[in-house]
């Protein structure tokens, strides 16, 4: 029943700024730690940031001081600031229920997704 709708990824150049967007559906919202996931091709699904049901935030080391996650609980939606982007941010951006994600009857959701592409 959940649905999860990112949005907001787009071509950027180094050093530019992209505002990402999740849209949430189906879930009491408002008890759910959130995160952002990146997925690259070769690589495993890593997180990139986090933000507690109060608005507590994890970073990974390398967003740190670039990236800042936030979420508003009336529109049921986390969002992540991205600036300062470099060539590594590239891939697609998820988002999810933390620690434990959305699943329906053929396991684990992931919605759609949002590509951003950091390139000069």
């Amino acid at each position: 029943q959940g649905q999860l709708v990112e949005s907001g990824g787009g071509l950027v150049q180094p050093g530019g700024s992209l505002n990402l967007s999740c849209a949430t559906s189906g879930i009491v919202f408002s008890i759910y730690a959130m995160a952002w996931y990146r997925q690259t091709p070769g690589k495993q699904r890593e997180l990139v940031a986090s933000i507690t049901s109060s608005g507590g935030t994890y970073y990974k080391d390398s967003a740190k001081g670039r990236f800042t996650i936030s979420r508003d609980n009336a529109k049921k939606s986390v969002y992540l600031q991205m600036n300062s982007l470099k060539l590594e941010d590239t891939g697609v951006y998820y988002c999810n229920t933390f620690p434990d994600a959305l699943r329906d009857r053929r396991g684990t959701y992931w919605g759609q997704g949002t590509q951003v592409t950091v390139s000069s």
